[in-house]
């Protein structure tokens, strides 16, 4: 473009080369003018006249974000970058005009800024104009534009600010278009979202859009009416205003969408990637009014076997989060994968890699890659290998074996670690301690794990074979877990609480951070102080999110999960009929005159292994679940070290750093200049391409989706028992999230984990994106008789709060879509 010194530029001057001047979005619609799309004729206010008026201010980018947002809106417009605006607003003729933010960092890979900085709709009249610009240079400095720079690992101080002025298009019909799908990550569809009137009620989440799947050469693959509760238009006199939404459909026809999909498909091959792209359409004129990288984008979904995507999902479920270097580096290779791998190496004799599960790139994973596992010569040999070990190792004993003993000193030994008090040499040993001792845990969990596949086979076959399989469900039902023992004790917390009304109360209308002050602080909380302590003590290393991460806070380092859960269970009823469920089943068998004794007796013995090894297998993972606050713990405490040091930004950030780069400091204090420069700008790395990823799942939900959609059904997936069950749905993205669910609804959620069961004892049904009939949504959910559905893929991102629905636990289909 021109020279620095330049104030304003028409659009079509600009282009992705002057991002510096001109900003993201102007760079952005520079470059579609020059490839020919329609794009509404305007001008730019380059970054120059930005820090113009910042000089002519006396204002300083390390002022505090508020008072640099007020200053910057009550200082007067530089009358030589007032003049340069009204002549460019007077050769685009004077009339209403869109006035939008166009930041350095805006509109780019990883960082769209989508919504942070202000935009403003049909300004009229020159003053008004000027106005706008100086409103959008002081959006820059909102609390949400400067959260999302934090968040971004952007430098504030690096970032300016240019404002596009457009002529104003007043739309009959608008909304955004999407080059890939961002629910599934295909490739070959365009998704639209349209509605009535100016695209700021679909930009702004004001409407539920029409919604249209699009093939690339403009096939309607799917349509879903929006619910058009408002209409964004221009008013006469300048500015907009919000009228209530109409019935009649937008005119969006098939020869319009068939346009739409052609010009987004150039688009997207003009900037060579998905592009998330905001239109227009005036009688039958197409304007593109904003073009970015489409971010948070799944990977494209891929094609695999059965076996592939049983294990797909099995470790999505296990891996709802990107892990952290520091992650894949100790406790996700070594820790709770290094139990996945050395399972499938010594039990079947298949070979496992996490690394290629999960690929990094300059320390940061990018995707989840479904397992290809390999066979092995152990394959072969493994039934020689496995029945010594069916045998001799039965679950029911397996916490009398000598090496359970010797672990659980050794965890407790290491939860009684106090890092702060420790040298750095032993600080960061923490994490190979508690490794080595996992590693004799592992191979004691391997030898009772034969039992326990041996045990379910039989119980299936011998039920089969007296056609009594429906019962599987019911004799398999475990109670005496130590994932029971957590969840009666947290209803015992809860039942408190509900007896005492000034406790009670305070659950109710604090948020977690403020109860938690208030029970650590007030003398009338002292009896449930105590009582959560209590609670933590036994059961609070249980994960949060994921059993395969430590930068993942546990329930001890995060009560907030604490309390969401007993907030959810004031005033439920006693769960009924779940404590019986087996030893009813076992009656109902044992009445079969027509099964003979002995296979009667044969199938209680198989009723009593098999709950045994369920288990097991519930108990070991909540055991080796013990070493994870004493890494987490050490790490952090490292992580606050290195930034004390001047090396981190805060401690957490420790968890961008290799465990063997952390190991590899000899002493924080003693590091040279140089080193520290070394180590700060790796983490910032890091950090930054993180952020690129930031929001985007691991892997495409239709890679994780356990079957196809059969007609009729809103949602479908692997079937997990339970039968039917109707409610309201309400989405569980997370442990933040628990206290939202009612008694009744139906659970939807992403992922769960043993932290969640507290929750089926109030949800009538789940619905779970990934996972299979044997994870441990499904375990749990059998054992409370909840309706189940598995693997949907889609569960979270199609089904709506409030929505009712009808689950059905045996033929994995969710139907009926009215709303509550």
């Amino acid at each position: 473009m021109g020279t620095q010194d330049a104030l304003v530029a028409g659009l079509a001057q600009v282009g992705r080369g002057d991002l510096g001047m001109a900003g993201g979005k102007a760079a952005n619609l520079g470059e579609l003018i020059r490839g020919g799309f329609a794009v509404p004729d305007g001008f730019v206010v380059l970054t120059a006249s930005y820090r113009a008026a910042i000089d002519a201010a006396g204002l300083a980018t390390g002022t505090a974000a508020g008072g640099l947002r007020g200053a910057i809106a009550a200082a007067p417009v530089p009358d030589n970058v007032a003049a340069a605006i009204l002549d460019a607003y007077r050769r685009l003729g004077s009339g209403p005009v869109a006035v939008r933010s166009s930041a350095t960092a805006e509109d780019l890979p990883g960082a769209t800024f989508a919504g942070q900085q202000d935009s403003f709709l049909n300004i009229m009249g020159e003053p008004e104009v000027v106005d706008a610009v100086r409103r959008c240079w002081a959006s820059l400095w909102t609390d949400r534009a400067v959260a999302y720079r934090n968040k971004a690992g952007i430098d504030h101080a690096q970032v300016q600010i240019a404002v596009v002025v457009q002529a104003m298009v007043d739309a009959d019909t608008a909304g955004v278009a999407f080059t890939a799908n961002p629910v599934t990550g295909v490739r070959s569809e365009i998704v639209v979202n349209a509605s009535a009137g100016l695209g700021e009620a679909v930009v702004s989440g004001l409407v539920t859009p029409d919604q249209f799947v699009l093939s690339r050469d403009g096939r309607v693959l799917s349509r879903q009416a929006g619910l058009r509760e408002v209409v964004i238009r221009s008013k006469p006199d300048g500015g907009t205003e919000s009228q209530r939404g109409g019935t009649e459909s937008p005119p969006l026809g098939e020869s319009a969408l068939l346009r739409l999909a052609e010009v987004c498909s150039r688009i997207e091959q003009h900037f060579g990637g998905p592009q998330d792209i905001e239109w227009a359409m005036a009688g039958d004129r197409l304007w593109i009014v904003q073009a970015r990288p489409l971010t948070a984008v799944p990977p494209a979904p891929v094609e695999v076997n059965p076996l592939r995507k049983l294990m797909t999902g099995i470790i999505a479920e296990l891996l709802p989060v990107r892990p952290y270097p520091l992650d894949m580096s100790s406790w996700t290779v070594h820790g709770h994968g290094r139990i996945l791998t050395r399972m499938m190496a010594e039990i079947p004799g298949i070979e496992l890699s996490i690394e290629d599960i999960l690929p990094e790139s300059r320390g940061v994973v990018q995707e989840m890659v479904p397992p290809r596992p390999r066979p092995t010569v152990h394959t072969l040999t493994a039934p020689f290998r496995l029945v010594p070990k069916i045998r001799r190792f039965r679950p029911s004993n397996w916490m009398q074996d000598a090496r359970f003993l010797a672990f659980d000193s050794d965890a407790a030994e290491l939860s009684r670690l106090d890092v702060s008090g420790m040298a750095w040499a032993e600080l960061v040993d923490v994490p190979r301690r508690a490794m080595a001792v996992l590693d004799g845990f592992i191979t004691l969990r391997i030898d009772y794990l034969p039992r326990v596949g041996f045990e379910l086979a039989r119980l299936k076959v011998l039920l089969g074979l007296t056609g009594l399989g429906r019962e599987f469900s019911s004799l398999s039902t475990v109670t005496a877990t130590r994932t029971g023992d957590a969840n009666r004790a947290l209803r015992g917390l809860a039942l408190a609480v509900s007896g005492n009304r000034q406790w009670r109360t305070a659950v109710l209308d604090n948020s977690p951070g403020e109860l938690g002050d208030l029970i650590a602080t007030d003398p009338a909380f002292a009896p449930l102080h105590q009582q959560i302590d209590g609670y933590l003590a036994e059961f609070g290393h249980r994960e949060t999110t994921s059993a395969f991460l430590v930068s993942e806070p546990t329930w001890v380092d995060d009560p907030a999960v604490l309390y969401g859960a007993v907030r959810a269970m004031l005033d439920q009823p006693e769960p009924v009929g779940q404590e019986d469920r087996a030893g009813v089943a076992e009656l109902r068998v044992a009445g079969r005159t027509r099964v003979p004794g002995r296979l009667r007796a044969a199938i209680a013995s198989a009723a009593r292994g098999t709950r045994s090894g369920i288990a097991f297998r519930e108990d070991s993972h909540f055991h080796a679940m013990r070493l994870v606050p004493p890494i987490r713990h050490a790490m952090l405490e490292a992580g606050a070290r290195l930034t004390d040091a001047g090396i981190l930004p805060s401690a957490d950030a420790v968890f961008h750093l290799r465990l063997e780069e952390v190991t590899g400091i000899q002493e924080p204090a003693t590091l040279t200049q140089g080193r520290k420069a070394d180590l700060r700008a790796l983490v910032e790395d890091r950090m930054r391409r993180r952020a690129l990823l930031a929001g985007a799942p691991l892997i495409s939900p239709l890679t994780l989706k356990a079957g196809r959609d059969k007609g009729g059904s809103l949602v479908s997936g692997t079937p997990a028992g339970g039968g039917r069950a109707t409610g309201a749905v309400r989405i569980i993205r997370g442990p933040g999230d628990f206290s939202r669910l009612l008694q009744g609804e139906i659970m939807v959620c992403p992922y769960t984990n043993p932290s969640w069961t507290p929750l089926f004892q109030i949800a009538a049904g789940v619905i779970v994106d990934t996972g299979g009939a044997a994870s441990h949504a499904a375990i749990v959910a059998r054992e409370y008789g909840l309706s189940a559905i598995m693997g949907t893929g889609t569960g979270t991102s199609v089904l709506r709060d409030g929505q009712r629905v009808t689950v059905d636990g045996t033929t994995g289909l969710v139907s009926g879509a009215d709303l509550a």
